[in-house]
């Protein structure tokens, strides 16, 4: 979260990555751009041929809810669909949103769908401490505040290092967010 004059742009599809990557090179600041190696195994979409660029100071609100929002960026954006999809059975709407470029980050997206939704989950594969959901949670906190329900609720990575064969057990999927998301709806 400390890139002071960078860009950080994550895509979280095929799709997000040619507008997005087409856009950070168009733009006049530096970007670092960083691709999810998984979205490469996971490759579904068909890429229109046309030139394309994708705003990089714009979240995208993918899905519309109206109990909770959340919030992720690259490949979480798959495990937060997927956890939604859990959460609508039990009654449960969320609103998801990605947020696409991580520094700076669209925070005027995220406040109105607090604000709507009263609760927030922010979801990213990076250790729980000092990684961008506590900066997200400090700015929702000063501008939501007496919006909130609940506590805003952070699904990561574990604070430990990991070696490859236990990513799966390391990184949040589903199940952990889907739990995150009860919850919340829960407090």
């Amino acid at each position: 979260m400390h890139a002071p004059g960078l860009k950080i742009v994550i895509p979280r599809n095929p799709i997000q990555t040619k507008g997005l990557l087409l856009a950070s090179i168009r733009s006049p600041d530096p970007v670092i751009f960083f691709e999810p190696k998984i979205l490469y195994r996971m490759s579904e979409d068909m890429v229109p041929v046309e030139d394309y660029t994708i705003p990089l100071d714009k979240a995208e609100v993918i899905r519309e809810g109206k109990d909770i929002t959340l919030v992720g960026y690259g490949a979480s954006i798959r495990h937060l669909q997927m956890a939604a999809k859990m959460a609508e059975e039990k009654g449960v709407q969320c609103e998801i949103i990605d947020l696409r470029t991580v520094v700076p980050y669209d925070i005027e997206t995220l406040e109105k769908s607090v604000k709507k939704t009263g609760r927030l989950l922010i979801t990213h594969e990076a250790p729980l401490i000092a990684g961008a959901a506590a900066d997200i949670t400090a700015n929702i906190h000063e501008r939501c505040f007496l919006s909130l329900h609940a506590p805003v609720k952070r699904v990561c990575g574990y604070d430990t290092p990991f070696p490859f064969v236990y990513e799966p057990f390391y990184l949040p999927n589903r199940f952990r967010i889907f739990d995150g998301i009860m919850e919340t709806m829960n407090y």
